[in-house]
């Protein structure tokens, strides 16, 4: 007999109970419309992923039970279709070596059938390394004395696995020994660079050592400083791929079985495309779920703030952006020209404001305090603080959140100032070395895109991306008389925040002793910025963020 599932990559929202089981019951009704007989939904589709410390709130496991029991009454209409749901649930008393206090939850996924619950699932393997901090909210399953779930439909046996729990032989074997004969994987994988690729080849070896076809449903959207890129998959029990859903896109993904596992593969991406699609819809569900009616950004003629311009307008449109330009005594021409014709090309709003004589004023109120003192970055960094007040004054005056501008490579070595370009709501590029930036920039103009001016071309000006990068905060300022070139630096930043590799590594690897000498010192010394500033969309396995955890006060270095 033959079964059709469908693939819910749903884009939810943590918290949004109401709103996330609407999103599955309209996918539900899609899915039954399109002759289905299966809906998966993703990893706490119901809560929403993470919910973090939401979970030690009692009431809130309450109210996910309650909309659940909802949820179940709106699909009893949906004959023939059984739809599988994820969401938190309270651990019980049954935990076996640690208390109800110490993890008061279970991941788990609730099985309903015409709308009455058949069965439950509990996560047995919990991630606790990069952004994930699982066993801080959750038992494991197993240990909760839970057993495996193998539930039927249209006579096929579906052994049911949450994300972690394929990536693990035992939970696999549990579901095949319980009579599986095709596994269902509901995840919620935040993106980074090469994880799609790591998530197919993974469930591939996995179908292909138990001879299963598996299917995978993927969670979409951006949540904070992640984002979950969809491309939801199926592979037959051979490993080869048979359905892949589209990245970035909230769809309903239909896989057929029969005698040949079947459905349609969408090519992915280039790796350029999928960081700016990461970078796009993080923008997006950031400003758009915490209800901000658009962005301002402080647009300066260079690169950084190019590119972060770029992605707002993609992520929202031109009329909910408005771009500053605010020169000052040493902003070069080419600059604010640059700026203007940006501004132009992709048809924001475009505001000059010279800070000129505000920085005048400060410089004329401290002299009595520096009357023996030479000018050094003190009146480089009021500058960037004269600017970061204004971008937040009109955040405050029209509700806009003020997107920053500084890239990662800047935040690793502190070449970045506290309450000036690092003031504002969020971090777009704060994962993005500078390497990156330019290659993303080149990127964008290769895309073929109307300008505002109804011509066809690129949006950020050549000239921008050719100039080296300064911070115009003095006279014939360039990045590198304060930073070794930015390839060098890159490098060294992967190696060493990335993966982990130690000064001695590095220096055995060949990079020069002196630009790792001063590197890792400045990414010690600077912790005590990184932890002011705002978060930032994670496109690397290891970003300032949630999986860099670094204390301030360190006097460890290696």
């Amino acid at each position: 007999m033959s079964l059709r599932i469908a693939l819910g990559q749903v884009n939810v929202t943590v918290g949004d109970l109401a709103g996330n089981a609407a999103r599955i019951l309209a996918q539900a009704q899609d899915a039954h419309g399109r002759g289905a007989q299966l809906l998966l939904t993703p990893e706490l589709a119901l809560s929403g992923y993470p919910p973090e410390d939401l979970l030690l709130r009692p009431g809130f496991l309450q109210a996910c039970e309650q909309q659940l029991a909802q949820l179940a009454q709106d699909l009893r209409a949906l004959k023939g279709l059984t739809v599988v749901v994820g969401l938190p649930m309270a651990a019980g008393t049954s935990v076996r070596g640690r208390s109800q206090q110490q993890a008061p939850a279970l991941n788990a996924a609730a099985v309903l059938q015409d709308g009455v619950e058949v069965g439950r699932y509990a996560k047995r393997e919990l991630p606790n390394y990069q952004v994930f901090d699982e066993r801080r909210y959750f038992v494991s399953g197993r240990d909760a004395g839970w057993g495996p779930l193998v539930f039927e439909v249209a006579g096929r046996k579906i052994g049911l696995l949450i994300c972690e729990d394929a990536w693990l032989d035992e939970p696999v074997d549990a579901a095949c020994a319980g009579g599986a004969d095709l596994l269902a994987v509901i995840n919620a994988s935040p993106f980074h660079q090469g994880k799609v690729g790591e998530r197919e080849a993974r469930m591939v070896a996995v179908a292909k050592r138990v001879d299963r076809p598996l299917v995978y449903a993927h969670m979409v959207g951006g949540q904070d400083e992640v984002v979950f890129d969809g491309a939801s998959f199926a592979v037959d029990a051979s490993g080869s791929l048979v359905a892949r859903a589209p990245m970035g896109t909230e769809v309903v993904w239909l896989v057929d079985f029969d005698l040949v596992p079947q459905g349609q593969v969408t090519p992915v991406p280039e790796p350029l495309e999928q960081v700016w699609m990461a970078l796009v819809l993080g923008v997006r569900d950031y400003i758009g779920k915490n209800g901000f009616p658009g962005a301002v950004i402080g647009l300066s003629g260079g690169i950084d703030s190019a590119l972060v311009l770029a992605i707002a307008v993609d992520a929202l449109g031109p009329e909910r952006v408005r771009a500053v330009m605010m020169p000052s005594p040493y902003t070069a021409d080419i600059s604010w020209i640059d700026a203007r014709d940006m501004a132009e090309r992709v048809g924001v709003r475009y505001d000059e404001i010279s800070i000129a004589p505000l920085f005048e004023g400060f410089n004329t109120a401290l002299a009595p305090q520096f009357e023996e003192c030479r000018p050094d970055t003190t009146e480089e960094n009021l500058q960037a603080r004269i600017r970061g007040t204004l971008l937040m004054a009109l955040s405050n005056k029209f509700g806009a959140l003020v997107l920053t501008t500084g890239n990662k490579s800047e935040m690793a070595t502190g070449y970045c100032t506290l309450y000036g370009d690092m003031a504002g709501g969020f971090a777009v590029i704060k994962d993005v070395a500078k390497t990156l930036v330019f290659e993303l920039a080149r990127w964008r103009n290769r895309q073929p895109s109307q300008r505002a001016d109804g011509t066809v071309g690129p949006v950020i000006p050549e000239r921008i991306i050719d100039r080296p990068p300064s911070a115009e905060l003095r006279p014939d300022q360039k990045d590198e008389d304060s930073l070794p070139p930015y390839a060098l630096l890159d490098a060294i930043l992967a190696r060493y925040m990335e993966e982990d590799a130690s000064i001695q590594d590095l220096l055995d690897e060949g990079f020069p002793p002196a630009a790792v000498e001063r590197v890792t010192r400045l990414i010690q010394l600077n912790e005590y910025k990184r932890r002011q500033a705002p978060i930032g969309i994670r496109i690397t396995h290891r970003s300032f963020g949630r999986d860099w955890r670094y204390p301030i006060t360190n006097r460890f270095r290696a």
